[in-house]
């Protein structure tokens, strides 16, 4: 299949794309600046130059091609992406994967794809955008929703190995809050897998959930990140000082109690993740080495 990819260049898109080409897809990847041109050039793929918010252009190279998956999901690209896919797929029946997030759904112990949605302020323009996906017709729509991903020393996991050092002593590492929230989480390639069988083989106005199933707290990361960098453990701080430290909007995401099994993807599209998790990447992975570079 020849598919129009978003995001090719960022943490998650890089491995979707790595991902498409081994399964033997031709992918144009649709990027905003000429200097991100070599890069996706040498991962395999076309570089289409161009804004994602360009109705017209977006319409074009959708209609061009034999599917659509758009991972550089932002408040200000969606509408006028999501537009120009629909122009040019309608009546196609050719598959349009959007990236939505965990966090739509909120604190909850047991998120499925039916949980009712509460999202903090940070990620609440995003349910529009999802619903106008799932409804459309004439195209084979996919809406995923990637819990909290990791992998290669990059991502969200860097708010827990970079965080502030107590100077205390002996010396602990700063939680996010008092760390009994838990964190739904997938590895990035785990990730990409479910983009490509959802690509291949998902129903229209299918959601599936992005979640290996491993839900740590956040005091289990941080102590997995204390012990990598030779610290004696963790402390925990208030809400309040983390909105302070972390900004509202994001301390708020991050303060969501959250678990997933991502058992839907598992049973419909035969996904297996299987990667380390990410209390194993942080004790001995690729973010054991992070704090020296981030210090």
């Amino acid at each position: 299949m020849s598919i129009l990819l978003t995001g090719a260049t960022g943490f998650i898109g890089s491995s979707v794309l790595r991902r498409l080409i081994d399964e033997g897809h031709s992918v144009t990847a649709l990027v905003r600046h000429p200097s991100r041109v070599a890069q996706v050039t040498a991962a395999g793929a076309t570089a289409l130059v161009g804004d994602a918010r360009d109705i017209d252009l977006v319409a074009d190279a959708s209609e061009a091609s034999d599917g659509v998956i758009h991972l550089a999901s932002a408040k200000d690209v969606d509408h006028d992406f999501i537009t120009g896919v629909f122009r040019g797929l309608e009546g196609s029946d050719k598959p349009f994967i959007h990236t939505g997030g965990i966090w739509t759904y909120g604190s909850s112990p047991a998120i499925t794809e039916t949980s009712p949605v509460d999202p903090p302020e940070l990620t609440s323009w995003r349910g529009v955008n999802e619903s106008r996906v799932r409804d459309a017709l004439g195209i084979r729509t996919i809406v995923i929703a990637p819990g909290i991903v990791y992998g290669y020393g990059k991502g969200i996991p860097n708010d827990i190995v970079g965080a502030p050092v107590t100077d205390t002593v002996p010396p602990t590492l700063l939680l996010i809050g008092d760390g009994t929230q838990h964190w739904t989480t997938v590895h990035v390639d785990d990730l990409a897998a479910l983009y490509v069988l959802a690509l291949e083989n998902a129903r229209a106005g299918s959601t599936y959930i992005g979640a290996s199933g491993h839900n740590p707290t956040v005091r289990e990361l941080g102590e997995a990140a204390a012990q990598a960098a030779g610290l004696a453990g963790v402390t925990g701080e208030s809400a309040d000082a983390s909105r302070e430290r972390l900004g509202a909007g994001y301390a708020d995401a991050l303060l969501l109690d959250q678990q997933a099994s991502g058992s839907r993807a598992r049973v419909e599209l035969g996904w297996e993740p299987n990667r380390p998790s990410l209390v194993e990447e942080l004790a001995h992975g690729s973010y054991a080495p992070q704090r020296a570079a981030l210090a």
